[in-house]
């Protein structure tokens, strides 16, 4: 290819011809050249064959300008830009790319990317209860439909879209960048893709094709459902243009905070006043769970922000088997006014237990001593 002669040379016209010029200019040559006009001259089939290679190019207003810009080398052998390589042709269509990330919102300015899907995103609100023990869920929501009136087709009754004439009706259009050797197809802006513009557009869609119409929707929301946890429901969304399915509906599970639990896990945690009488004799107490009352045990001697247990009332497990466990944080309360009669009794107590001290109060004490050195 490196010492092929200039198609245009081989033409004989300037790089400025015209479609008619090069045809005229191809028809006088060919008559002069065809091998059946030159029996005896054996190189006027490979001059036949350089002419009609010439012509081809030049004809070609997308082969034309790559070779304008590339020379020879745009279709020699290897080349990317060849017939079967990546960018053949000279351009990449990236109507259809999906980019995500900076470069994506770089593009999506120039109306390159992924562009609407008709995907609609939601939060779905549940109770604490619900969320446990699952429920049914109906969520109204908005969503673009067919037109009702023009039935989609953009245009009042009696009329027609017509051809667009930015993209000759093919949807798409190139344009040329400035750094690279090759042009760049995207989605038409003016009939966004369809090849057809709307000169008479629906009053009820105001040419879209699309209306806004009420939807609602049963949403089943299974037992242990954790808070933000995404759902999508395919179809369900919009519909991006008249002729492209409806997009999906994106669902995001949002739990309200319970008054008196909250979750880690599979397990559900409360805290739970008791008297210092219940804590230091032992007691059993009526507690509220996820089913209802529920009997706490508290063993002779429970301290103060100690965790007990009751197996099986937290939220169902991951792997259906079973449920956790509600953990019940003990808060032992100290009254703050007493008679005088119950000042009596508790200064009575107090002479009684003397100077014993329990385990807990036996190493804050140590501790202490040692801090102080005594």
């Amino acid at each position: 290819m490196a010492d092929a002669r200039d198609h245009y040379e081989v033409l004989g016209v300037s790089r400025n011809a015209t479609p008619e010029e090069l045809k005229a200019a191809f028809r006088k040559l060919a008559v002069q050249t065809h091998p059946d006009r030159n029996p005896g001259d054996p190189s006027a089939v490979t001059r036949f064959k350089e002419l009609n290679q010439s012509y081809q190019v030049l004809s070609d207003p997308q082969r034309r300008s790559l070779y304008d810009r590339l020379g020879h080398r745009a279709e020699a052998p290897g080349s990317p830009f060849g017939q079967g390589g990546p960018f053949a042709g000279g351009f990449v269509d990236i109507s259809e790319i999906a980019i995500d990330g900076i470069l994506g919102d770089i593009l999506g300015a120039f109306g390159v990317g992924k562009g609407d899907r008709g995907n609609i995103v939601r939060d779905l609100g549940v109770t604490f209860e619900e969320a446990a023990f699952g429920a049914v869920k109906t969520l109204n929501y908005e969503k673009h439909v067919v037109c009702k009136d023009c039935a989609g087709s953009c245009s009042e009754k009696g009329f027609a879209p017509e051809t667009c004439s930015a993209c000759n009706g093919r949807g798409k259009v190139r344009f040329q960048q400035g750094l690279l050797p090759l042009a760049v197809e995207r989605v038409c802006s003016r009939c966004r893709g369809s090849g057809k513009t709307v000169t008479h557009p629906c009053k009820g869609c105001r040419g879209s094709g699309l209306m806004t119409a009420p939807a609602a929707l049963e949403v089943t929301i299974p037992p242990g459902v954790e808070d933000g946890q995404g759902r999508v429901i395919q179809g369900a969304g919009s519909r991006p243009r008249p002729e492209r399915p409806a997009g999906d509906l994106e669902l995001t599970i949002k739990i309200a905070p319970h008054p008196f639990f909250r979750r880690e896990g599979d397990d559900i945690l409360c805290r739970v006043p008791i008297t210092f009488a219940q804590a230091a004799l032992g007691a059993e107490s009526e507690v509220p769970t996820l089913d209802g009352k529920g009997k706490l045990k508290i063993p002779q001697g429970t301290q103060p922000g100690a965790t007990l247990r009751i197996r099986g009332k937290g939220m169902p497990k991951k792997s259906g088997m079973g449920r956790g466990d509600q953990l019940c944080e003990v808060t032992v309360e100290v009254p703050s006014a007493l008679t005088e009669r119950q000042r009596q009794i508790v200064e009575t107590l107090a002479k009684e237990l003397g100077q014993e001290v329990q385990p807990l109060t036996k190493g804050f004490v140590d501790k202490v001593r040692d801090f102080f050195g005594g």
